[in-house]
């Protein structure tokens, strides 16, 4: 053997004993402190990870949307607006059964923390991470939309079933929420778990509150609150996202390039998720699809730090979804 082919097989068990190494290191910090606290080192998601759980399919989506369109046609009768046949009717100024700082309403949550040990990676977030997240919705939903969130009550449960159970399992879900869930319509209850298959959160829509009172709310990954180990998905714009759909609303990207879409006229129709944060993304082109792809609204997959708006057309959703099936029911 020649000595450059040595040195080369020298070499060679170099590199692989170093990357042996990093190796070792890294699963190494990705353990939890013996505190209880997150690690130094943040495991990341890929970005075409994030993924929402609430997805509902067309058939069910048309289920609600004519329910919403029967409900709004009552109002307006109500109100002496019955408009011209097959019109939308005008929407109504949005009750508030607990006054908000612009019109909206304040809605109570109920944080209920699952666990399945003491430290952070079994669930154990902690208080400040909580206040955090409600500040987070705080500043989503404020503003022009007007809603606002107060804690009303933290519970804890230690049941290492339902904290990885929480999604993909309807018997365990309905178990879970069935013992915790508090209030009424027209309160919050926020689950942190573990949801499998890469599942940050999901959420049920307002008009399932009639059926199944219980089931109401809305499931985040612990991981995803605010300096959570979800990086790029650690900010708690996920628990935004997933309040969104609590409120009434779709994904942007809902229906692709045909149909309704997400049944709001000012988010600009979307093809498919983005993910990252893709700056001049136009995934639906023509003249029928005016406007880039909407990566900065709440409703879209962009990483957290990306997204930071819903559109006046989702906030007059809301509050109509509000109205109708939330407040005071």
């Amino acid at each position: 053997m020649s000595k450059f082919r040595i040195l080369t097989a020298i070499i060679g068990f170099a590199v692989l004993a170093l990357a042996l190494v990093g190796l070792n290191f890294s699963i190494s910090a990705q353990s939890d402190n013996s505190n209880g606290q997150a690690s130094a080192h943040i495991p990341v998601f890929a970005r075409s990870d994030r993924a929402c759980g609430t997805n509902p399919g067309d058939v069910k989506i048309a289920e609600m949307e004519n329910d919403f369109q029967r409900k709004l046609n009552q109002r307006a009768n109500n109100n002496g607006d019955k408009g011209k046949p097959g019109s939308t009717p005008t929407p109504t100024p949005t009750p508030t059964p607990t006054p908000g700082p612009g019109g909206g309403a304040e809605i109570s949550v109920y944080f209920h923390v699952i666990t399945q040990g003491s430290g952070y990676s079994d669930g154990n977030i902690g208080q400040l991470a909580i206040d955090a997240q409600i500040q987070v919705l705080n500043d989503a939903f404020g503003g022009s939309s007007g809603y606002s969130f107060k804690l009303a009550a933290t519970t804890t449960t230690n049941n290492s079933t339902w904290f990885n159970g929480c999604y993909g399992s309807s018997s365990i879900e309905s178990q879970m929420k069935s013992a915790l869930r508090q209030g009424s319509a027209d309160d919050l209850n926020i689950y942190s778990c573990n949801p499998s298959n890469g599942i940050l959160g999901y959420a049920t829509f307002p008009s399932s509150y009639q059926n199944s009172p219980n089931l109401d709310g809305v499931v985040l990954l612990y991981s995803s609150l605010p300096g959570g180990t979800a990086a790029p998905y650690n900010e708690g714009d996920t628990g935004t996202h997933e309040v969104g759909h609590w409120m009434g609303l779709y994904h942007t990207f809902q229906g692709g390039c045909s149909g309704n879409g997400d049944y709001v006229d000012d988010t600009a129709a979307e093809r498919s998720p983005a993910y990252g944060c893709p700056g001049g993304r136009d995934s639906c082109t023509g003249n029928r699809y005016p406007g880039l792809d909407p990566i900065t609204n709440f409703m879209d997959y962009t990483d957290d730090y990306c997204m930071f708006e819903f559109s006046g057309g989702q906030q007059t959703r809301m509050n109509d979804f509000w109205t109708l099936y939330r407040a005071g029911k």
